[in-house]
């Protein structure tokens, strides 16, 4: 078996360099059950403010991780988040790394 071979048999070659950031990692696994969620939910749940949850998921809307859809409810401005199917498969390739990692 060669290096290279040898190099990218370990599982952390599998892993997001996007999640592992906490909150990037806390806001794809927040919508990875559900099929779309406000803004204000995620931010919730994840315990961000409203512009760090911003920064985050504009950079897993440019990765095509997410999806981002704004309308109105009435007259309120809202803003839908979800996962879109590469997202999904990244994440779980992501969790799949982390539990071969972990030796789960």
């Amino acid at each position: 078996m060669s290096a290279t071979e040898k190099q990218g048999a370990h599982p952390r070659h599998d892993l997001e360099p996007l999640l592992t950031s906490p909150v990037r990692l806390s806001v794809v696994a927040a919508l990875a059950p559900l099929d779309k969620a406000e803004f204000a939910f995620v931010r919730d749940l994840v315990e961000v403010t409203d512009s760090a949850l911003s920064k985050q998921v504009a950079a897993l809307e440019e990765a095509g991780l997410v999806s981002v859809d704004k309308g109105r409810v009435g007259r309120r401005p809202r803003t839908w988040l979800a996962l879109t199917t590469e997202g999904r498969a990244v994440y779980r390739r992501h969790l799949d790394a982390l539990r071969a990692i972990a030796g789960a």
